[in-house]
């Protein structure tokens, strides 16, 4: 018996001990660099952007933010042919304005293409949704291009989205639980600066392999660790956060994914990143009602399975209580678990 309920403790307390017993604070390093990047950040003016909107994007849509004082902006990254992911995202947990009473937005942020059918395409969504943005890159499969993209979405949201407390990144095949994320977020109990939230890496070795994507060589990067780091697949910067790592990242020339880009630029900032175990990470989550409520995301969902979870949570509606929930952690991860298992 004790060592079931040690390994319940173990393997499930994570998200308990993090949502009823503690209230994690940002950590902030100051040294001379930090304190230029911070004071850069404060001083950003990037109205150039807005006058020459089109150097940038394609699609730019400047009156997406029409609202003076949003609470949470959610930034979908979407492939530009993925116009069926997209409306699945529509019609499930992007179909919200406001959090406990406070507003929100969701808008779509892709990138460029080469087919002109697609091209079109995108311009008719774009004016039929008015909640999509297109930068001008090509490649974003590269670590060039997707870095590229990630901080013209940035620059789009410091230009255009000013005025959004808080802004989360994902994509358009996560799962994201808008409700649970906006009551933790209500109840730090702080004000929302050098906040950089979500599932931290931590001690994460350079692939040193050079046939790798990711090869990271010792010349450009001696260290043994990575600094740490938000899974990319969804997480929360603050406003002040999203400035500061824009200006960063002048300084990190080095040639990595893009969450990890981030994480450098978010280091060279002063901000360490904030873990919560609630967001699934890349991990796709088994679905279970209550699991589902508890948690912030699950990653890896089609089309076709994001409308079927939300129907089925629309349907069975209300909250759960504490035993459910726990109980729904259980039964969704052991089963992530067992899934894993099996594939491997």
């Amino acid at each position: 018996m004790f060592n079931i309920l040690l390994f319940h403790a173990l393997l499930f307390g994570a998200d308990f001990v993090e949502e009823y017993l503690l209230q994690p604070s940002p950590v902030v390093y100051t040294d001379g660099m930090v304190a230029d990047v911070r004071e850069r950040a404060r001083k950003l003016d990037l109205s150039t952007t807005r006058q020459n909107v089109s150097r940038d994007y394609i699609i730019s849509n400047p009156d997406a933010c029409r609202k003076p004082d949003l609470f949470l902006l959610a930034l979908v990254f979407s492939s530009p042919a993925n116009i069926t992911q997209r409306n699945a995202v529509r019609r499930t947990w992007a179909n919200q304005t406001q959090i406990q009473e406070f507003p929100i937005k969701v808008l779509f942020f892709t990138a460029s293409t080469e087919s002109s059918t697609t091209q079109q395409d995108l311009i008719k969504e774009s004016e039929l949704h008015g909640d999509l943005i297109q930068s001008h890159v090509v490649d974003v499969s590269s670590l060039y291009g997707a870095k590229k993209n990630t901080l013209l979405a940035l620059r789009w949201v410091i230009t255009f989205c000013p005025r959004a407390h808080l802004v989360l990144l994902t994509e358009d095949s996560v799962f994201i639980n808008l409700p649970a994320i906006g009551s933790y977020l209500r109840g730090l109990h702080r004000n929302s600066e050098d906040l950089y939230l979500g599932r931290v890496i931590q001690k994460e070795s350079p692939d040193r392999n050079p046939n790798s994507p990711r090869y990271l060589s010792r010349i450009l990067y001696p260290d043994k660790y990575l600094p740490e780091y938000c899974e990319g697949t969804a997480y929360i910067l603050s406003q002040d956060v999203a400035r500061k790592v824009y200006v960063a990242s002048s300084s990190v020339l080095t040639p990595i994914p893009v969450d990890v880009f981030v994480g450098f630029c978010a280091q060279k900032a002063g901000v360490t990143p904030t873990h919560s175990a609630r967001f699934s990470g890349e991990r796709h989550i088994h679905y279970n009602a209550c699991c589902y409520r508890h948690l912030f995301s699950s990653a890896g969902m089609g089309s076709q399975e994001l409308e079927r979870v939300w129907q089925d949570l629309q349907q069975k509606g209300g909250k759960c209580s504490l035993l459910k929930t726990y109980s729904g952690l259980v039964a969704c991860k052991v089963r992530t678990y067992l899934d894993k298992m099996l594939f491997q």
